[in-house]
């Protein structure tokens, strides 16, 4: 009979133990974008529906104004003539997307990145603060959006353009980012939809 508890102790042990690796591997960062220290492929070729380019684009809002579209992937600067720069954009992941209507508060060139405390409750692996530079996560340029903590800013991974990854900020290509802080003054008109206009 000792035996035969022996071995049921042994097996809801094994049992206990495949359960918790279980639970430790569902408790792995949730956010694959984030990946301070790695270095931008400058030389990575984005696909052409995420390129910058000027497409026509009807639109009340005057020129100047930022509009980004997170189900496109897109983000619009509009220009005069019924036209716009659009770039592509990487956008938050399911339950980070928002919308809503900011102005840019400020801009950095290659900005230090504090992440807030909700993101490092999520992805505890984060750095505490990181300087600027080529290997941190915000890239080359920041625009941030009002008093939130959510920003349009550069990526060190660009094949993450296009895609639903980020924790609520907008991502481009380092090219683009730097591109767009050049057009845009700090008070500039940021319009976030989630649906496109009709």
């Amino acid at each position: 009979m000792t035996v035969l508890r022996h071995l049921v102790f042994c097996i809801t042990a094994a049992i206990a133990l495949a359960c918790s690796a279980v639970h430790g591997f569902a408790q792995q960062p949730d956010d694959p974008g984030d990946q301070p220290g790695l270095v931008a492929d400058d030389d990575y070729e984005l696909d052409p529906v995420w390129r910058k380019q000027i497409v026509y684009y009807r639109t009340t809002e005057p020129p100047g104004t930022i509009i980004i579209s997170t189900t496109e992937r897109h983000l619009y600067l509009v220009q005069p003539g019924g036209r716009a720069i659009r770039y592509g954009i990487g956008v938050g992941r399911d339950g980070f997307q928002w919308q809503g209507l900011l102005n840019i508060t400020r801009k950095a060139e290659w900005p230090d990145w504090t992440p807030p405390p909700e993101m490092i409750q999520r992805q505890p692996y984060l750095p505490r603060f990181m300087a600027g530079g080529p290997g941190n996560p915000l890239g080359a340029r920041a625009m941030y959006l009002g008093t939130t903590v959510y920003r349009i800013h550069g990526t060190n991974q660009p094949q993450t353009i296009g895609t639903k990854i980020s924790s609520g900020c907008f991502r481009l290509v380092n090219a683009d980012v730097a591109d767009l802080y050049d057009r845009v003054p700090v008070g500039t008109k940021v319009v976030v939809r989630q649906k496109p206009e009709l």
